[in-house]
């Protein structure tokens, strides 16, 4: 199953808002966590210990991180890297899995402008939102914007989906003593 989404304006500060008079899926709209200072991420893709990405993250936690969840629907955009929404619907999964890890507070102004950057939040590809995990911590999560064909994961794990190349997990086993999901 493809689904093509639709836009959705971004301006990277703003959380999506819930409508029905406009085409495409409805969007939750994504209060803040109650605790003000969120000093964790939450990462479900190429950002995780053993893909390519990880390098961005990996000098700003600091520790092995969790393995957990959040609700919301995983899809594989064709370009070797997922994409969430953190709202349920019939297309996509019910539960994304992935990590959380604790940041650094004195690094964690440059760890999100690194992630930033990196996901695209300028462009609107993606957008950093706060959300809640199952695990009951209160994250800083990267959201799908727009622009590209999805196709669902079921099982709501990048990893399952497409294990991480061979020879990046062996680095990553090599030189990280943090565990994988």
């Amino acid at each position: 199953m493809l689904v093509r989404s639709s836009p959705v304006p971004n301006d990277c500060a703003t959380p999506p808002t819930v409508g029905t008079d406009r085409a495409g899926p409805i969007l939750p709209v994504i209060h803040p966590p109650t605790n003000p200072s969120i000093v964790h991420v939450f990462v479900y893709g190429t950002l995780r210990p053993g893909d390519v990405r990880w390098s961005f993250l990996e000098p700003f936690v600091t520790d092995g991180g969790i393995a957990d969840s959040v609700d919301g629907s995983l899809f594989d955009t064709g370009q070797d890297y997922p994409a969430a929404t953190f709202v349920v619907d019939e297309t996509g999964s019910s539960v994304i899995h992935g990590r959380t890890f604790r940041i650094a507070e004195t690094s964690l102004d440059e760890c999100l402008a690194v992630l930033d950057v990196e996901e695209d939040t300028v462009a609107g590809r993606y957008r950093r939102v706060a959300i809640t995990t199952q695990a009951g911590v209160d994250v800083w999560a990267y959201e799908y914007g727009f622009g590209m064909d999805l196709v669902p994961i079921p099982s709501g794990d990048w990893f399952e989906h497409r294990p991480p190349s061979p020879h990046i997990q062996a680095a990553a086993d090599a030189g990280s003593p943090r565990p994988h999901p």
